[in-house]
């Protein structure tokens, strides 16, 4: 279910264009939405959910982009692209504005949280709506605000585990491990979430090889259009072991 434990907030409306008084006041705002949202989400109306939850995250400040490291002059802003539409007439997830000025610590932290559950909620529509890819996005555009939130990376892995691409289960791997190391050791999600990283290990391991060999495949196909117009193959070449941990190539007719 969709959560409803911090306020919600996100990143549209521009630090500089409003005064504490009007943030708070757009943070309750989009309180009252993801209110709507959630009793829309109760009720099983994945889409109405969806467009309250978004336009309650435009209602309040962007998330400050991160300083360029030293060795990369361009800006990190890649953050703020939002979860993809998942029903025409929706409001998109953000909307850029200007760099963001300073705003009172308990305030921007409030706005974090807020952003984080409204990124999670959207997340657990798209994954109602079977739209996996979107609720990924949005579970990771959560984690940037709070890198601890369970149910997000819960969310994320299990989304990302329906992808069932060698990439996507890695990344589940990766979240599952991180909820073993954050949740409580008594918490009966433990032991779920180990089986599920257990029964993650031969899926991706499968899937890896799959892709290997599929992209092995493209290329000798791509080989074999280049080596035709010389009357040969890639099947003349022979790769085999040297004794030595590499491989030596042998020409064959």
């Amino acid at each position: 279910m969709a959560d409803d434990q911090h306020l919600p907030s996100d990143a549209s409306t521009p630090y500089k264009s409003v005064n504490e008084h009007e943030i708070k006041k757009n943070i309750t705002e989009a309180d009252e939405l993801k209110q709507e949202g959630n009793e829309s989400f109760r009720a099983s109306r994945w889409n109405e959910a969806l467009v309250s939850y978004r336009t309650a995250l435009s209602r309040l400040p962007r998330r400050k982009p991160q300083p360029p490291s030293p060795d990369n002059s361009q800006d990190d802003t890649s953050d703020h692209g939002g979860a993809r539409s998942a029903s025409s007439g929706e409001v998109p997830t953000r909307e850029e504005g200007p760099e963001p000025a300073s705003i009172p610590s308990e305030l921007e932290a409030e706005c974090a949280k807020a952003r984080a559950v409204l990124n999670a909620n959207i997340g657990a529509c798209l994954v109602k709506l079977s739209d996996y890819s979107g609720a990924v996005e949005s579970c990771t555009q959560s984690l940037l605000d709070d890198p601890h939130y369970i149910k997000a990376l819960q969310r994320r892995a299990a989304s990302n585990e329906h992808l069932d691409t060698w990439s996507s289960l890695t990344q589940a791997q990766e979240d599952y491990k991180s909820l073993l190391e954050l949740l409580p050791p008594t918490s009966p999600q433990v032991a779920q979430t180990k089986r599920s990283l257990q029964l993650l290990e031969p899926r991706q391991q499968a899937a890896q090889k799959k892709e290997m060999a599929e992209m092995t495949g493209k290329l000798k196909n791509l080989g074999n259009s280049i080596l035709g117009n010389f009357g040969l193959s890639t099947d003349n070449f022979k790769f085999e072991p040297n004794g030595q941990g590499g491989y030596s190539m042998n020409f064959a007719r």
